[in-house]
């Protein structure tokens, strides 16, 4: 073998051996700056509590960071889906509409003609069928009255589901504790704001949101909110709708209850929502 092609060859390993070191300490590093996170703290209601922090070198970003933690043993019986076959409607509208307790916007839908694009079951009514399929929404959401899961998705637990409440969505970020494969493309890779549902141990459930589009919260990108997930205890975690929709509604955490900075108007403030089809929501 030429002696040239063999230099290459080495430098090329090195190089790659190089990356691969400084991302593991990257990585370790952030990770450790979550889990030592000092997160200003408040009791919502018994088995309730909600979680904010402001980062200001978290995956070489400014992040900011709202999420509520639920105790399923006390409080699974009160969670629910809602959700409006046509008619669009901010997160807090839905909300109130539902006497929530605490609420987060849901999954994707048609911004032009209302009603999600994923299947979507409420009540055990389908709300709205699969418009198209996608790639994407690999990832179900299932809430009955004993037990909330989130799964790779498939025909058995989604269209031919016995759950009371059913959610497609995705893509799946984490299943067993265990990254999920995210494929390589704008939609993972490009950092926004963000929407995320986990089961922690413990049966606990994790409802989160990562701000975005403004310099005081650049958002991530899924391979970043996979670990922030796995950071803060998620064993299976799924995306949601994010960008413009992502909104977390704490009731009485704020003036309008709206917690984190929902981006649509494009000010750091309470005020953006956008007009959804669906929430999640645990009722007062």
């Amino acid at each position: 073998m030429h002696r040239s092609y063999l230099f290459k060859l080495n430098y090329l390993f090195l190089l790659f051996l190089s990356c691969s070191i400084l991302h593991s300490r990257a990585q370790s590093s952030d990770s450790l700056t979550v889990v030592n996170k000092h997160w200003t703290v408040k009791k919502v209601a018994k088995g309730v509590t909600w979680k904010q922090g402001h980062f200001d070198n978290l995956f070489n970003s400014v992040q900011e960071v709202n999420w509520v933690e639920i105790d399923l043993k006390k409080q699974g019986k009160h969670l629910h889906l809602a959700a409006d076959a046509k008619t669009l409607k901010p997160t807090s509208q839905f909300a109130l509409e539902n006497n929530a307790l605490v609420a987060i916007n849901g999954g994707f839908f048609n911004m032009k003609d209302g009603g999600a694009v994923d299947y979507i079951k409420v009540d055990g009514q389908v709300v709205n069928p699969i418009a198209k399929k996608s790639d994407r929404a690999n990832a179900v959401l299932s809430i009955d009255k004993k037990r909330v899961t989130i799964q790779a998705a498939s025909t058995d637990n989604v269209e031919e589901s016995p759950a009371r409440d059913v959610m497609l969505s995705g893509p799946l970020l984490l299943q067993n504790t265990n990254r999920y494969n995210l494929s390589n493309n704008p939609f993972n890779d490009n950092r926004h704001p963000r929407t995320a549902i986990g089961i922690a141990k413990k049966n606990k459930l994790i409802l989160l949101v990562v701000d975005g589009r403004n310099a005081q919260a650049q958002g991530m990108n899924l391979h970043e909110l996979a670990s922030l997930m796995k950071w803060i205890g998620a064993q299976d975690a799924m995306n949601l709708d994010g960008g413009g929709s992502s909104t977390l509604f704490v009731n009485g955490g704020s003036p309008n209850d709206i917690v984190n900075y929902p981006s649509d108007n494009k000010k750091f403030d309470h005020e953006g929502q956008r007009n959804v089809a669906n929430i999640i929501y645990l009722k007062n």
